[in-house]
C-alpha cells in the first residue's frame, strides 16, 4: 500500500488523502479544506510567482482601522470623503485619496488589494488575525509571520541582529506564540533611541565575570533539565551577549543618517521607524514591522487625515524611494495592513466608525507588479465586488512572497496542527 501511494504524483496523492479523510472524518468536516488544499495546490511552492522573491520584509501597521475610502479606494459618489481623489501615476491604479499626493506621483510601485474583507470590527480580534492569520483562542497564541519565518528558514546567517523587530511597538503582540521565546521579535518603542539597555554598565572585565558566575551557577540546573524551554533560555542569553558584543548594533542608530535624509522621512516617530526599518533590512534583518497610530477616526476625519495622511504619505514614499536608489526594493517586500477600514458612510460627528466588511492592503516590491490594482469594491465601497480577500490570504502572500511553505502543516507543543496564515491562499496574481 505504501510503495502504491509512494508511486502517485503530488495532486494523485493529495486527492488520494482527501479521499481517505473525507471517508474516516465525514464530507461535511473536510468540504472546507479539501477547496482550500485544491485552490492552494496550484498556487504555492517553488516556481510559483513570487515564491522567495522576498529576502526581507517590512509591514507597515496601521493601528485603529485606516479608512480604505480616503486613501487607496477613494470614491467620487455619496460616500465620497472631503477632498477630492488625486490621479495616480499608474496605468493599473486610477485614483488614491487626497491626502496621499506623493503615494500617488510613486503609485507605478505599488500594488492595492482593494477587495480586503474581515468578519470581525473589534481593534484587538481584528489585529491579532492581521498579525497571525487566527482568531484569538484562550488556550494558544499564534506566532506572528516573522517568527514562521525564522522557523522555516532557520536564523540568518552571519548576521547577529535579530530576524525581527517591531518599531513604535505597544505591549499587546503575539511574538513567537507557539514556538521557542528565542525566536520573538525585538520591540523598539521608540526609534529615536534604538535598542536600549544592550551595553554593559560596568567595565568589560567584571561584566565577564558576573557571566562566568551566572554559567556557573546554572551549569547543573541545565544538564539536570535539559528541556526545550530551558534551552531556548540559554539560547536567548547566548544571542544577547553576541549581540552585545557586536557593531552591527550601528544598524539602530539613526544619527549615523544625514540631516537631509531624516528629514525626507518624516521627524515622526512613524518616519523614522520606517528609516530605521530601511537600515535594519541593509543590515540583514528579515522582518521589521513598523506601526503607526492614530486610525480611528470616529470624529472629524478630514482632521485626522490631514495629520496622518501626511505622515504615512511622507514616510512610505521615502521608505520606496530609498530602497529602490540602494537597489534593495525588489528583494524587500514592503505591505501596509490594518485591522479593517471604516463606513462608507461619514456619521454626524463627521468620522467613519469600524467597518470589517471592505478594506484595502498594499504591496511593493519583492516581485510584485508594479502599478497594480487587485480586487475591487463596489462603486460605494462598502463591499468587496470582486476578487474577495481574507486576512489569511494577505499573510498567506506575505509568506509566499519568503519562499515559506504556507501549506505545510506544523504541530504545536499541545500537539495541534497549524499552518501558516490558517491555510490562507497567496494572492499569486499581484506577483510579477
Amino acid at each position: 500500500m505504501k510503495s502504491e501511494l509512494l508511486r502517485l504524483n503530488d495532486h494523485s496523492r493529495r486527492q488520494f488523502m482527501l479521499n481517505t479523510a473525507k471517508t474516516a472524518l465525514g464530507v461535511s468536516v473536510m468540504s472546507g479544506l479539501s477547496s482550500k488544499m485544491a485552490a492552494a495546490a496550484g498556487n504555492t511552492g517553488p516556481g510559483t510567482p513570487g515564491f522567495g522573491k522576498a529576502k526581507h520584509v517590512i509591514y507597515l501597521w496601521m493601528n485603529g482601522g485606516m479608512t480604505h475610502l480616503d486613501t487607496f479606494d477613494p470614491k467620487t459618489g455619496p460616500t465620497k470623503g472631503p477632498g477630492e481623489p488625486i490621479k495616480a501615476k499608474a496605468e493599473g491604479i486610477d485614483y488614491l485619496g487626497s491626502y496621499l499626493p506623493k503615494l500617488a506621483e510613486n503609485a507605478s510601485k505599488l500594488s492595492i488589494i482593494r477587495s480586503m474583507s474581515s468578519k470581525t470590527g473589534v481593534h484587538d480580534s481584528g489585529t491579532y488575525i492581521m498579525k497571525t492569520g487566527y482568531e484569538p483562542r484562550t488556550t494558544i497564541v499564534h506566532p506572528c509571520m516573522g517568527v514562521w519565518a525564522t522557523h522555516f528558514l532557520g536564523k540568518i546567517k552571519d548576521v547577529t541582529l535579530p530576524d525581527s523587530v517591531i518599531v513604535n511597538s505597544g505591549s499587546a503582540y503575539p511574538g513567537a506564540g507557539f514556538f521557542p521565546p528565542a525566536m520573538s521579535p525585538i520591540p523598539i518603542s521608540n526609534p529615536e533611541t534604538g535598542l536600549q539597555n544592550i551595553r554593559p554598565t560596568t567595565a568589560e572585565s567584571m561584566f565577564s565575570k558576573r557571566i562566568d558566575l551566572m554559567n556557573e551557577f546554572d551549569t547543573s540546573f541545565r544538564k539536570k533539565f535539559q528541556t526545550e524551554d530551558v534551552k531556548a533560555y540559554t539560547e536567548f542569553y547566548d544571542e544577547t551577549l553576541k549581540l552585545m558584543k557586536s557593531e552591527d548594533l550601528k544598524a539602530f542608530d539613526l544619527s549615523q543618517e544625514s540631516p537631509e535624509t531624516r528629514e525626507k522621512y518624516g521627524r515622526n516617530n512613524f518616519g523614522q521607524g520606517c528609516l530605521l526599518a530601511r537600515r535594519l533590512v541593509e543590515s540583514g534583518v528579515r522582518f521589521v514591522e513598523v506601526q503607526m497610530g492614530g486610525w480611528d477616526m470616529h470624529n472629524l476625519i478630514d482632521n485626522g487625515m490631514t495629520n496622518n495622511g501626511n505622515t504615512l504619505d511622507t514616510a512610505f514614499s521615502a521608505l520606496l524611494l530609498d530602497l529602490e536608489a540602494k537597489g534593495l526594493l525588489e528583494s524587500t517586500l514592503v505591505c501596509l495592513g490594518s485591522e479593517f477600514g471604516r463606513t462608507p458612510d461619514i456619521n454626524e460627528n463627521d468620522g467613519r466608525d469600524h467597518y470589517p466588511l471592505a478594506y484595502s492592503t498594499v504591496f511593493a516590491g519583492g516581485g510584485t507588479k508594479r502599478g497594480f490594482a487587485y480586487g475591487a469594491t463596489d462603486k460605494e465601497g462598502r463591499r468587496p465586488a470582486d476578487k474577495q480577500t481574507s486576512p489569511q490570504d494577505f499573510l498567506a502572500t506575505i509568506g509566499h512572497a519568503m519562499g515559506l511553505p504556507v501549506e505545510e502543516v506544523v504541530m504545536s507543543p499541545s500537539n495541534r496542527p497549524f499552518t501558516v496564515a490558517d491555510k490562507g491562499v497567496p494572492v499569486t496574481d499581484i506577483f510579477a
